[in-house]
Order: C-alpha cells, then sequence, then structure tokens
C-alpha cells in the first residue's frame, strides 16, 4: 500500500522528502510545505467544491485550512490504477486543542463562531447534495425516541437483568420524557418559522465535525481542519456537538457553559431562533440513546462493563446538566 501511495503522489506538483505514516494516512514533508494524503470516498464534485470552499476560507486570511492541492493535471483528486480515489490537502505542526483547558476551549468556540460568519459569504451555489433538510435532525430525533421505546420493551421482556438493564430502566421515563419535550419543541419550531425564514436566519455552511481534534493552534494563528462532513444545514448544529462533547468531558460545568456560549457570541451574535435551535440540540438526552443503543445492539450474553460506566457517568451528570439547561431555557423558551 505505501508503494501505491507513494505512485499516487508522483501525480501531484512538488518534491517528497520524507514520507511518515498516520492513521490511515501518510504525512509528507515536502518542498511546498507538510502535505497530508488520504483515501477519498466522496464524489469528484464534491471534492471540486471542497476545493472552492477551503480557498475561500484561506482568502480570509483570519486562520488556516487544510487546502486540497490538485494534482499536475488540475484534479482535486487522483486515483491509482484501480481507481481508488486520494485527496492531498496542505497540513500544519502545532498544539492540538485541549479539551481539558478552558482557554484553548474559547478560543475554539470563537474561531468556529468566526468561520460560520464567513461562509455566510460564501458566494456560490450550494450543491443539492449538500443540503440538509429541515425537518431532518426532527426525524432523527423522533427515530431515536421510537428506538428507546423498543429497547424499554426488549428490556423489560428479560426476565433475569443485569445492572446495566436496571439502570436504564429507572432512568427510562425520565429522559423518555425529556425526548418527547424535545421533539415537540422541534415541531412547534417548524411550523412556526416558514422556509425562508429558517433560511435566512438559522442555515449556513457547517463544518460539520467540529471538535477538539480539528483544531490547531500555531505560532502565529490556528487552523481548522477535515471539513470532508462540510453541509448546509443549522449553523449552531457545529456549536452545540462541539458543546456538548467539551460539557461531558467536564462534568457538565455551567460556568463553563455559559462562558463558552459568551465566547462565541462575542464573535458572532446569536438571534433569538438561533437560541432555540441550539437548546433543542443540547436538551436532547442523545448521550443517553447512544448508550442504550450501543447495549441493544452489542452482544448480550454479557454486560459491558464501560456501558453500565457511562450510563452511570451520564445519571451523575444529569443535575449540572439540567441545571445549565434550565439556564438556557429562561432565555430561548
Amino acid at each position: 500500500m505505501f508503494n501505491r501511495e507513494s505512485l499516487i503522489l508522483e501525480q501531484y506538483p512538488f518534491e517528497v522528502r520524507q514520507i511518515s505514516k498516520g492513521r490511515g494516512s501518510l504525512l509528507c514533508d515536502t518542498d511546498q510545505g507538510l502535505k497530508i494524503l488520504k483515501e477519498y470516498k466522496g464524489s469528484e464534485g464534491r471534492a471540486e467544491f471542497l476545493h472552492c470552499l477551503l480557498e475561500f476560507l484561506k482568502e480570509s486570511k483570519s486562520l488556516q485550512v487544510d487546502c486540497i492541492v490538485r494534482t499536475k493535471d488540475g484534479a482535486a483528486i487522483a486515483k491509482d490504477a484501480d481507481g481508488t480515489a486520494y485527496m492531498v490537502r496542505d497540513w500544519y505542526e502545532g498544539k492540538e486543542c485541549d479539551a481539558k483547558s478552558r482557554d484553548d476551549i474559547y478560543k475554539a468556540v470563537g474561531h468556529l463562531a468566526g468561520i460560520h460568519s464567513i461562509l455566510r459569504t460564501f458566494p456560490h451555489e450550494i450543491p443539492g447534495y449538500l443540503q440538509v433538510r429541515g425537518d431532518a435532525l426532527l426525524l432523527e430525533n423522533e427515530r431515536h425516541a421510537r428506538e428507546l421505546k423498543k429497547i424499554r420493551n426488549y428490556v423489560n421482556s428479560r426476565k433475569k437483568k443485569n445492572e446495566f438493564e436496571r439502570g436504564f430502566l429507572k432512568n427510562f421515563s425520565v429522559f423518555y420524557g425529556e425526548a418527547q419535550r424535545i421533539i415537540e419543541l422541534q415541531r412547534q419550531e417548524l411550523e412556526g418559522a416558514g422556509l425562508a425564514e429558517g433560511e435566512r436566519g438559522v442555515y449556513g455552511i457547517c463544518h460539520g465535525d467540529y471538535n477538539q481534534h480539528n483544531v490547531l493552534f500555531l505560532r502565529p494563528g490556528a487552523a481548522v481542519l477535515n471539513f470532508e462532513r462540510a453541509s448546509y444545514d443549522v449553523q449552531v448544529g457545529d456549536l452545540g456537538n462541539f458543546m456538548r462533547k467539551i460539557l461531558e468531558k467536564h462534568n457538565w460545568d455551567v460556568a463553563l457553559g455559559l462562558e463558552m456560549l459568551q465566547a462565541y457570541r462575542n464573535v458572532r451574535p446569536l438571534s433569538a431562533q438561533e437560541e432555540r435551535q441550539l437548546y433543542i440540540r443540547l436538551a436532547f438526552p442523545e448521550k443517553f440513546w447512544k448508550i442504550a443503543n450501543h447495549y441493544y445492539n452489542a452482544n448480550k450474553a454479557w454486560v459491558c462493563g464501560r456501558n453500565l460506566e457511562k450510563l452511570d457517568r451520564f445519571i451523575c451528570q444529569n443535575e449540572d446538566r439540567e441545571k445549565f439547561l434550565r439556564l438556557m431555557e429562561e432565555n430561548v423558551i
């Protein structure tokens, strides 16, 4: 495989001085700076769009991004003899955002707000396949609620219940009720905000996978990487995903959550509709569904200690989680 990827690199207009292997990638030191080579699963059209998007972000000069390097023939992707596609992107050496560092977290949130602001001025047409349906999250949450009920019915049918199953049943009604409340709130949002208003107010190009691993702090500045999951969707979805992952690591520290929100607002103020959309994304008990779903799809002949540990941790965090959500709810509902 290494030889195959080396042959791919010959299609590019740079000289490779040194290659090191990463996780599913090759990191290349070239005469044009660091580059990374990875197999690419998407379409050529999507690759061309990503090239255009990343070049647009690069022109803003507010931060670095992993722009796509074109081949000698001007293509955004390269293919080997078997037709397998690869992509080469600019890469950087820097310090990954530390999820334990509040300073790093606030900087990362500020960079996300800056990216969202810039992407709202993107002048090109968004391909249809990148546009997410307005009711996509509602449909997803409705499916998750049905799955929770299905898991509850399955666990109830088991004569001898293990510790995880007892814990799940004990807490099911609280989180299932929470899921139903948020789903109803989503329905009201869709009914109360027309599509045109929604597009003006909450929609824009999203990173799609904004997390601490995709933010590097450089000397000077910062780099945001891995836009492969970019889509046209509710932009605060990026913020909600980032906040939830960070807050779970910090036991839903209320002060941290409020400061993250303020760090975003300092760069890009949020409308009332965006605040409600963010609340919806944080208030749906996704973690409870994820833990239960993992249990349901695993081998039930033995108890996975990791599942039980995750459930116990989520339950222990819930009081602080609810405290933070109540503070949000007072301002948005």
